[in-house]
């Protein structure tokens, strides 16, 4: 098995000078630690350090006369990568990158405990839930924000061709009238991903 990480000639002729300048060189080796992350990429800290003091878990390598620690942490990250030293000083060429950030997909759960939001639960809870679930149908608040209403719509309701206007024609003009506070409620539901409509065959 080769190194974890390679040491370019170059790489390895710039650290054995620097360490040159120490007191009792041959004591200490290069030191390698991923430090952080920075726009998709590890960054590192690189230090001369006593190999003494390496733990059993760090990876000891030998490049010819200068030793490379790796901390044990940092081992699995920089599998494959190669150290050179060039214009632009010391590069780390790392092929492992970090692993993205999850995508912000959903907002932060709205508080629904004031008042003007239990009002239009109430509303929703004893008026609207218990009329559209003769299909099935569900309406949740999400959120309010001044004076708009966020509702969401499950069952037979979402993914529905009439849910429109069942929002506009019914659960809308229910809240406006039991809450004077909402102006506007608005529907957030993914029809496209309702996997039970009601479609209700239009009487002759």
């Amino acid at each position: 098995m080769g190194p974890i990480l390679i040491l370019t000639d170059q790489a390895r002729t710039k650290v054995l000078e620097v360490r040159e300048g120490e007191t009792d060189p041959e004591l200490l080796a290069l030191w390698v630690e991923v430090s952080g992350e920075r726009d998709g990429a590890y960054t590192y800290t690189m230090e001369l350090r006593p190999v003494s003091i390496a733990s059993e878990s760090d990876l000891v390598q030998n490049h010819d006369d200068l030793t490379v620690v790796i901390e044990n942490s940092s081992i699995e990250k920089i599998v494959g990568a190669t150290l050179d030293f060039g214009p632009a000083g010391m590069v780390m060429q790392n092929p492992n990158h970090p692993e993205p950030a999850p995508a912000f997909t959903e907002r932060p759960e709205a508080d629904l405990s004031g008042p003007v939001a239990q009002m239009i639960i109430a509303v929703l809870e004893e008026e609207i839930n218990p009329a559209i679930a003769s299909h099935g149908g569900r309406a949740d608040l999400v959120a309010v924000e001044e004076d708009v209403a966020y509702l969401r719509l499950s069952g037979g309701c979402q993914g529905c061709g009439m849910a429109a206007a069942t929002l506009s024609q019914g659960i809308e003009v229910a809240i406006l009238e039991a809450v004077p506070e909402i102006k506007k409620v608005a529907d957030v539901t993914d029809h496209a991903s309702g996997s039970n409509p009601y479609f209700e065959a239009a009487k002759k």
